[in-house]
This record gives structure tokens, C-alpha cells and sequence, in this order.
């Protein structure tokens, strides 16, 4: 780590075990009492912000903002990983205001900054990013068949989406909405993106969908579009350029998705180390079985080699950028590899947990649940690995390769 980056994860490592494992107990009874359908936040997460804003661990995500590299940043939101539901959101670098800030920052006009981006900045409000729809293939977002239709000085938006996160939660405020406004144009220019206020007249939350059973605090909603209709100052950029906004969006976003990964496996680890050194079985503690030993140290391995290909791709982005090819190649490698690699350590601490582990005695059955969906929002694993393949397979021959015959 650089002397700042040591800082800070010194700092946020403080924060995290004097405030927020703490917080967790409260968080959870307060989610129990309220019930599975009730998205308000508990007490304790805005309380916590207030602390993490004073002591300077806020928008750390934001390179332009908090001065820090995405190399850098990759520790402080693996810590934050420990403790997903409540740290990612008291620092305010959550999913999916992330990646809407990010995306606000680059392509926001200065009126659009002023009333959706600085009150983000600030943890005022939350935001959703509605790409995602029931009726196609959203991983090819040139599926996308809402309609944002020019109408003299407005669009006017119809369709349906969903797995929209962040909408139930009573904080979100604004969308970004992708949309087809010319059908007739080049497939990667058909899309655009539109600011669309949560309490627009046409916009209506049909439910929230849960995850294996388990609701998030800030939801994860189908919407309809019922001719919606909005300014048309509230486009993002320009017509036709919502496919390149969502390449931008989604490329930083996936990298810190993995970073948080990282964590949430090594919180599994942690846990698994600690039942098996106290537990026992046929006479010895589980730990000296063999058996749990190769367990062990299988997670050990994956975590330490996700970790440095997620690092290696946070310092490519630095290097050359989120849009140069080899940023993108490596952020698809660790989008296949983070999320199974989490699932893989996180099976084993159940494992070993017995039947503790799949209860609600322990977090490991919501963590698999969550990391189970990450294999498939931010593109599916198949996305991804078919990105490294058409990559892998574009090369230049290696001189070994011509060189070396194979079979007579």
C-alpha cells in the first residue's frame, strides 16, 4: 500500500471494529421487527454516516473526490466487505449510488449535477439505475425494449423493468433509466439514458423481488413506465449514447462488486477458521481432519489469487483507463472469478457449520444467497467468459506456439 492508502485502511480498519460490527446486532433487530417488506432504513446506518463523514472515510469510491487510486481504494472496500449490508452505505460508496455517481460525474450537465449528484455526494438521497428488463436478454443491452420517444420538449417513456435495486428504499429519488428512443438507428446507438424522478406521474413500483427468499433493506423492484414523461434536459449526454454510458458505468462498478467480494470470503474464512478450531468430532477438534484442512486451505489459495487479479485490473484502470482493452479484458476476469470464488469459501464455512450454516444464526447463508445473484447481475459469468475467450483467441500467435510442432 502507498503511505496513504495505509492511512486509510489503518482508519476505516478502526471504524469498522469500534462502529460498525457493533452496529450490525441493532441493524438486524431492526430489520426483524419492521419485517421482510419493510424497506426503511434502520436509525443506526444514518447514524454511522455521520460518524464515517467525520472522520473522512466518505466517498472513497470517487478517485476525483477522494484522491485515491482504484489500487488503493481496492483494500478499504474489501474491509468494507466484511459487513456489506451496513459499510458499503455508511461511507456512501454503495451500489448502485456508485456507479450513478460516476456515471452523473462524467456525463451530467451542470444543472443536472447541482440537483441529483451533489445531494448524492452528500448521502442525502439514493438513487436506481433501471437497465434491466423481464421480457429480453439484458445482457445484451441492445435488447433493451422500453421506448423514450421524442415529444416536442419531452420524452415520453414506456416499458417494464426489473431487479431494479435501490427503488423501495422511501430515500431513492432519481433513476436512470436506458431506453430505446430511435429504433432505426446503428444497434449500438439506438439506447439512450433519461433522469426520471422516483414520484413521476406513470412510474409505479410493482413489488420488490427477493433474493433465495431474503429481502433487502433497499429492494430489488420490478417497475412499469406508463407513458411516462419527462423534460427532455433531463438526457444524459446525448441520443444514441447509452450503450457507451453503460460500458462506463459498469466497468468500475463490477471492479468494486469483486473488491467487496474479497471481504465478504475472507468474513467466511474467519468464521470458518473459528468453528473449526472449536468443534469437535470423533474426538479431535475439526480442524484436525484432514478432510477440513484441504478445505482450508483451498479458500486460502482462491482468495489470495482473486485478490491479486483484482488488484492487477484496479491498477490497469489506473494505468491506461476503464475504457482501454486490456482494463476491460481484466475486469471481465475478475467479474467470473470473485464472485465464484466468494461462493466457493462461503459453501465451505457452511460446510463445516453443519446446519448452523444455512440458518439465520449466522450470516453465511444470506452472504452465499447474495454472492449466488452476483454470478449473474453485471453481466452473467458467461458474458464475461466469452469477453476473455474472444480476447484469448485474437491474439498474435506466440512465437513458441508457431515453433513448436505438435503430433507427426
Amino acid at each position: 500500500m502507498s503511505a496513504k492508502g495505509a492511512d486509510y485502511h489503518k482508519r476505516l480498519t478502526e471504524f469498522m471494529t469500534e462502529f460498525v460490527f457493533p452496529a450490525e446486532a441493532s441493524y438486524d433487530a431492526y430489520r426483524h421487527e419492521k419485517g421482510r417488506d419493510d424497506h426503511t432504513v434502520p436509525p443506526v446506518v444514518e447514524e454511522l454516516k455521520v460518524l464515517a463523514k467525520e472522520r473522512g472515510l466518505w466517498n472513497l469510491f470517487l478517485p476525483s473526490v477522494s484522491g485515491l487510486t482504484n489500487l488503493e481504494y481496492a483494500p478499504l472496500a474489501e474491509l468494507s466487505g466484511w459487513s456489506g449490508e451496513i459499510a458499503p452505505e455508511v461511507l456512501n460508496c454503495a451500489a448502485p449510488d456508485t456507479g450513478n455517481m460516476e456515471t452523473l460525474h462524467l456525463f451530467a450537465t451542470p444543472e443536472q449535477s447541482d440537483q441529483w449528484l451533489k445531494p448524492l455526494l452528500a448521502g442525502e438521497i439514493r438513487s436506481a439505475f433501471a437497465m434491466t428488463e423481464p421480457a429480453v436478454a439484458s445482457s445484451d443491452a441492445r435488447n433493451i425494449e422500453t421506448t423514450m420517444l421524442r415529444d416536442g420538449d419531452d420524452y415520453v417513456i414506456n416499458g417494464r423493468k426489473w431487479w431494479i435495486s435501490g427503488v423501495a428504499d422511501p430515500r431513492c429519488k432519481i433513476l436512470i433509466v436506458m431506453g430505446r428512443t430511435n429504433p432505426d438507428a446503428a444497434s449500438h446507438q439506438q439506447q439512450s439514458m433519461i433522469l426520471v424522478p422516483v414520484d413521476t406521474p406513470g412510474v409505479s413500483i410493482e413489488r420488490s423481488l427477493p433474493v433465495f427468499g431474503w429481502q433487502d433493506q433497499h429492494g430489488h423492484c420490478e417497475i412499469t413506465f406508463d407513458n411516462v414523461r419527462v423534460p427532455s434536459s433531463n438526457l444524459l449526454h446525448e441520443e444514441g449514447s447509452g450503450f457507451a454510458i453503460a460500458q462506463a458505468r459498469l466497468g468500475p462498478g463490477r471492479i468494486h462488486h469483486c473488491m467487496r467480494a474479497i471481504g465478504v470470503a475472507e468474513r467466511a474464512m474467519a468464521l470458518m477458521i473459528d468453528r473449526v478450531q472449536k468443534r469437535i468430532a470423533f474426538g479431535k477438534p475439526l480442524s484436525e481432519q484432514g478432510m477440513v484442512q484441504q478445505q482450508v486451505a483451498l479458500s486460502r489459495n482462491e482468495i489470495e489469487q482473486a485478490r491479486l487479479l483484482c488488484h492487477k485490473a484496479a491498477w490497469t484502470i489506473d494505468q491506461q483507463g476503464n475504457k482501454s482493452k486490456d482494463a476491460q479484458v481484466l475486469v471481465a476476469q475478475i467479474k467470473s472469478v470473485a464472485p465464484q470464488m466468494a461462493c466457493n469459501v462461503i459453501d465451505r464455512a457452511i460446510q463445516v457449520h453443519g446446519a448452523a450454516g444455512v440458518s439465520d444464526d449466522f450470516p453465511l447463508a444470506r452472504l452465499y444467497a447474495w454472492h449466488r445473484a452476483m454470478r449473474l447481475f453485471d453481466g452473467p459469468d458467461e458474458v464475461h467468459m466469452r469477453t476473455i475467450a474472444r480476447t484469448e483467441l485474437a491474439r498474435e500467435k506466440s512465437a513458441f506456439a508457431t515453433a513448436v510442432k505438435g503430433p507427426r
